[in-house]
């Protein structure tokens, strides 16, 4: 059986609303992450996928602790580090890392190559054999960019060369577990799949477990061993990803898929394609219930009233009174 790298259980980040003027007061709270369970296994990709704003990234940024969870614990190698302060995690650092989703904002402009992927090693006082400039030479070889290119600055870069960038600064220091953060989203189409398939390479050769966090249904499809669907801080639908683009039981995730599209015109015409009617919620007022009821072409008097819990169907975890 699997062992768990990270279990997320009840987790809910909710980021106060503060009213303007001299005499402030929280008037309210965006219940971005609103009690999400699951876990992951050593050497397993889990994708986690949903529309804008569904709270997806804060998830991830929640589970490494880089926003304080509001309530919920994260148990990483079987220690909760929920309630943990800043100094307690650093050391936990080296085991758990990120790529950000853009990147160009995420390198310091100011700093060469060199400085930017040696900083880890520097901030958590390792030094590694053969020096760091070797250290730092490897790993750029590794991800696909020139070792004589250590003195270079981001603007001397492609967007996919720096994404590189950004993967060889989070493996710097070996870790286990790595929140891809739309790792693709702002490339080119013909970049997607080489960074894909690098970090595809990437978590063989290490022994990596990722959070995928996407919103391209056919790119976590390549990548994942697992699909979690995510709607208005919330688990819809959690399955193996052959089941889940098989076989969806959800509707939001019939929804997803059927906006994916097909290479074959005649396939297209042909094949049912599922509009939803009206925007994504507020996250600061859910509604009461299923959170996607509103939107959802299934739903009755029950769905309005009583929150779905995640039960099994099949392989299968649904959120959802009358699944598929």
């Amino acid at each position: 059986m699997a062992t768990p790298i990270l279990e997320v259980k009840d987790l809910t980040k909710f980021f106060p609303l503060q009213s303007q003027g001299i005499f402030s007061r929280v008037k309210g709270e965006n219940k971005a992450v609103n009690g999400i369970s699951f876990t992951l296994n050593a050497g397993e990709t889990l994708g986690l996928v949903g529309e804008s704003g569904c709270g997806k990234s804060t998830a991830g940024r929640t589970i490494l602790k880089l926003y304080e969870p509001t309530s919920g614990s994260i148990t990483f190698e079987g220690e909760d580090i929920s309630k943990y302060s800043p100094a307690k995690m650093k050391p936990l650092r080296t085991k758990m890392q990120m790529i950000f989703q853009d990147p160009y904002s995420s390198l310091n402009p100011r700093q060469t190559i060199g400085s930017i992927i040696s900083a880890s090693y520097e901030i958590q006082k390792i030094n590694p054999d053969g020096g760091v400039k070797r250290a730092v030479q490897e790993l750029m070889e590794r991800v696909g960019l020139n070792p004589e290119h250590y003195n270079r600055y981001p603007h001397e870069f492609s967007g996919g060369q720096r994404q590189r960038i950004g993967i060889a600064r989070a493996l710097a220091l070996k870790p286990k577990f790595i929140v891809c953060d739309e790792p693709v989203s702002a490339l080119d189409v013909s970049i997607q799949a080489q960074v894909i398939n690098l970090l595809d390479d990437l978590r063989d050769d290490f022994g990596l477990s990722y959070l995928f966090i996407a919103h391209d249904l056919s790119v976590v499809q390549h990548i994942s061993d697992r699909v979690a669907v995510m709607y208005l801080g919330k688990i819809m639908e959690l399955a193996a990803t052959a089941d889940l683009y098989k076989s969806p039981h959800h509707p939001y995730t019939k929804a997803l898929l059927s906006a994916i599209p097909i290479p074959d015109p005649i396939m297209e015409r042909q094949r049912e394609q599922i509009i939803l009617s009206g925007d994504l919620p507020n996250p600061v007022n859910p509604p009461t219930g299923c959170v996607f009821n509103t939107r959802c072409w299934k739903a009755q008097d029950k769905c309005r009233t009583t929150e779905p819990v995640l039960m099994q169907i099949g392989a299968s975890q649904v959120a959802c009174h009358f699944p598929d």
